[in-house]
């Protein structure tokens, strides 16, 4: 277990769980606080709830009076009131305008889930009034990313109405171009000055007390129709039911890593239940051909779904995605689920080719400061960001990767917990180092000269070390708890459950299991299989534990044993479920 013991400086310091200092992969393993465990043991005495659960709890900061709300979250408490956003009243209103009095409205959407989804609640509503939209999102590669101008100015020809969503808030001349009105939903960070739109709601609008920053912009889209609906009651129309579009938000949020804080808990929460309803065609066909055999999760939509619905984006045609999640055509949403599997499969295939390159080229660099970065001839644009997480996860640092083409590079960039790239990011676009560049705190996009790139890289370094990058090395493993093999049952994984929805700034607690004799097999080229505990045994899988230390200690383990760490899960296959671990680091005896 980890105490407190007095440093070296007379400070105190917490010591290593279960005398951890480095594990297989390098990490201290460091277990909560004797605070911490106090106030768990309170809760548990006060709330009867396991001191496990307890013990989560009191690690995202609720207190004893907050555990009915926070294990109940009703989104009705939490959904702030749309007109908190700027402009928010006036873009509903132009919104309706166009719709009730029949004119063309387009949809600009950005190419990644938070911009398809964004386009499929406006188009799905609509549809439920009796009304279509043109859909347009720019290719990626010949376009970019965001309104360019000769898109808006075409668009701008043949419509009345455009609506940008996910993108558009730095999109000043391509709005100046459109010729008409322009309603901007985004949450990308603004500039000093906003574009000429009829109307901008974006909680990350610099007049905005950033409060509701953590949204994405799915979620901007949904306020604004629930403003919609309730301007139509006050003319006595009832609006499309928006509840049964949370399976879209709750997406949004999690494929875009926005924080499962807040409100954003409670609507992936209440997606996540929508969405196991199975009703959107789009998604429940995807989900079948990812053979998701399980109700919905966190971990699906991230890993199964949205990298699904974003290769589209990514690598074949940008709008596949959002037809896909509005359509109401079955044989439709056959062809494009099946489409977007086999792309999904090429990209993989692609990432692994420059993950690989990039890999080399950073760590030539050295991966010690307080950025890594790597930039290649012809790295294609839909993987680098892939690149780029694979590069801040390996190195626990921000990651650029740059995709050269001629005398320009296409970036992408991840960051760190307490580092704000999109800032930086915009901070070295106002400079002058990069040709355009925007995004939010954890991930941005950038497009950079050539002749100009190891400057630009180097000044976004300084930018960046002054925010505290790179002052750790690889981060500590924060363990919750010490659990047995036999506690892991299929009602203690229920209980833990109900303090999700887990994920991003929310993470599903961690486990150690102590002192275990393992015996592993290998899956795959990089997966391994587990099974441990002296009496009653659990099953845990590893992924890709062959690209680490991981694979081979506890393959090769013999009569060693080891400490365990990881996560709980339930294990889904041929209709049966049993829990599992997932495990992600392990130390030797």
């Amino acid at each position: 277990m980890a105490r407190a013991g007095l440093g070296h400086n007379g400070t105190m310091t917490q010591r290593a769980f279960l005398s951890v200092d480095s594990s297989l992969t390098g990490r201290r393993w460091i277990g909560p606080t004797i605070e911490a465990e106090r106030l768990a043991e309170a809760m548990a005495q006060i709330t009867k709830l396991s001191l496990a659960l307890c013990a989560t709890l009191v690690a995202r900061g609720v207190t004893p009076a907050e555990v009915p709300s926070f294990l109940a979250p009703q989104l009705r408490d939490l959904l702030p009131d749309p007109l908190r956003l700027a402009d928010m009243s006036k873009a509903a209103a132009r919104f309706l305008h166009a719709l009730i009095s029949h004119q063309r409205i387009a949809i600009f959407a950005d190419y990644d889930v938070d911009g398809g989804t964004s386009a499929a609640l406006l188009i799905t509503w609509l549809r439920a009034m009796g009304a279509k939209a043109t859909l347009y999102i720019p290719d990626r590669i010949d376009e970019g990313y965001g309104p360019n101008v000769p898109a808006m100015a075409e668009l701008g020809a043949a419509h009345d109405l455009i609506v940008c969503v996910d993108c558009g808030t730095l999109s000043h001349d391509p709005i100046a171009a459109a010729g008409c009105d322009v309603i901007v939903l985004d949450h990308h960070l603004g500039g000093d000055t906003l574009p000429p739109a009829y109307a901008v709601v974006n909680p990350n609008r610099q007049d905005e007390p950033g409060d509701l920053g953590h949204l994405c912009a799915a979620s901007v889209v949904f306020l604004m129709l629930v403003e919609a609906n309730r301007q139509l009651r006050s003319q006595a129309i009832t609006g499309p039911d928006l509840m049964s579009m949370l399976d879209l938000v709750a997406l949004a949020t999690v494929a875009d890593v926005a924080p499962l804080i807040g409100v954003n808990r409670a609507l992936v929460r209440q997606g996540l239940k929508v969405m196991a309803r199975r009703e959107r065609i789009g998604l429940r066909t995807l989900a079948d051909i990812a053979r998701m055999d399980q109700a919905p999760t966190p971990y699906a939509l991230g890993f199964l779904l949205g990298p699904r619905i974003n290769a589209g984006g990514r690598i074949g045609q940008a709008d596949l995605g959002a037809r896909l999640l509005s359509t109401d055509d079955p044989h439709e949403a056959a062809a494009l689920a099946e489409r977007l599997d086999l792309l999904n499969t090429e990209r993989r295939d692609i990432e692994a080719r420059v993950r690989e390159a990039a890999l080399e080229q950073a760590a030539s660099r050295g991966l010690d400061g307080p950025l890594v970065w790597a930039a290649g001839e012809g790295w294609h644009p839909g993987v680098v960001g892939i690149v780029a997480a694979r590069l801040k996860e390996a190195t626990h640092r921000p990651a650029v990767v740059i995709g050269l083409d001629g005398d320009e590079g296409k970036g992408s960039a991840r960051s760190i917990s307490g580092v704000d790239l999109g800032a930086a990011i915009h901070r070295l676009a106002a400079e002058g180092w990069l040709i355009k560049g925007g995004g939010h705190k954890m991930a941005a996009g950038l497009t950079v000269a050539r002749d100009k790139l190891d400057e630009a890289m180097a000044r976004l370094s300084d930018l960046l070390a002054r925010q505290g990058a790179g002052e750790g090395g690889k981060a500590d493993l924060q363990i919750d708890s010490l659990l047995t093999p036999s506690a892991a049952s299929h009602g203690f994984i229920e209980q833990i459950e109900s303090a999700g929805p887990f994920g991003a700034s929310a993470p599903a607690p961690r486990f150690a299991f102590a002192d275990m004799a393992v015996t592993a097999r290998r899956i795959g080229e990089s997966h391994l299989r587990l099974t441990f505990g002296d009496g009653p045994k659990l099953e845990a899988i590893a992924f890709g534990a062959f690209d680490t230390p991981l694979g081979a200690a506890l393959s090769e383990g013999g009569h060693r044993r080891f400490h365990l760490a990881g996560r709980l899960e339930m294990n889904t296959w041929g209709g049966r479920s049993k829990p599992q671990l997932r495990l992600e680091d392990a130390a030797v005896l």
